[in-house]
């Protein structure tokens, strides 16, 4: 497994192209406060007057990437529902994965919550508290078109090398399956294994495959062998005992939901609409 280098953290606001040093807040006017209060509407308690402060990892898409120099995605633009409900702005703050597992950026009170396409797990819940399930995920398994292989079978039968993202229910599938996976950073760098030879195939959430597969080289390249239907839910997470902030999270998501919102940006950046994503359902406990 790749070890993460020393504490990286980026701060990206939301639909601009500049990361910056500094978050510079606006004030903004709030139900319990005047301008500059870090209490927002519903009573949340945020970590910066004037701005939902969101943990991610990029590039993650099709739930949070820079597109045209602007941090957009599926998780972006649900946490911009939330921070629109709060009446405040979203930034987003770039850090490791592996802090996503700890809660540590949230119990440090760098971020509000975190938003990274991340699986609601048992284990996770001991350290953070997670909305409700907004995605409902399976993992692929990609090869390249001459590797041979044709199933997550054939990759361990042709002992095939195989990639993951590191700190990922991808990566922790792969390992109880039997194999040592070639552990990535991120994404990008599994696409990159995959394209340089120093895997011949790799296990990924699904969603991020699809939006792989939309560019014509990758398409050419690489295909989709099996789908793994694994019980995998995602959820945004925030410090454990923020209830405040739970419920405003999941009141924005039951509202987008009901009124197509939830749908339209499906469409947007998922692909063709499951009804089943948005039905209601107990959280998974996948790993």
């Amino acid at each position: 497994m790749n070890t993460f280098p020393g504490r990286r953290t980026h701060v990206l606001a939301a639909g601009t192209a500049t990361a910056a040093l500094m978050l510079v807040a606006a004030c903004t006017s709030s139900d319990s406060g005047g301008s500059g209060s870090k209490t927002a509407a519903g009573g949340v308690e945020l970590v910066k007057a004037g701005q939902l402060t969101t943990c991610t990892h990029l590039p993650y898409p099709p739930f949070q990437s820079e597109i045209d120099g602007k941090v957009q995605g599926f998780d972006v633009s649900l946490i911009d529902l939330v921070a629109k409900d709060l009446g405040v702005k979203q930034q987003i703050l770039d850090t490791p994965f592996e802090n996503f597992k700890t809660g540590a950026f949230l119990n440090s009170g760098e971020c509000d919550l975190a938003a990274a396409g991340m699986t609601i797990t048992a284990e996770r819940k001991k350290n953070v508290d997670f909305s409700d399930p907004y995605f409902d995920a399976t993992q692929a398994v990609l090869v390249d078109k001459n590797s041979g292989v044709n199933s997550l079978a054939d990759v361990k039968a042709k002992d095939v090398k195989l990639g993951a993202q590191a700190q990922t229910t991808g990566e922790d599938y792969a390992k109880k399956q039997g194999f040592d996976p070639v552990s990535f950073e991120s994404s990008d760098a599994v696409l990159n294994g995959l394209r340089t030879g120093q895997v011949k195939a790799v296990v990924i959430d699904y969603p991020v495959v699809q939006g792989w597969l939309k560019d014509k080289a990758n398409a050419d390249a690489f295909k989709v062998v099996d789908n793994l239907n694994t019980g995998e839910q995602y959820g945004f997470t925030v410090k454990k005992g923020n209830a405040e902030l739970v419920a405003a999270i999941n009141k924005a998501l039951a509202a987008a939901k009901a009124d197509g919102t939830y749908k339209t940006l499906y469409e947007k950046w998922i692909g063709p609409y499951d009804e089943s994503a948005a039905a209601p359902s107990a959280s998974a406990s996948a790993s």
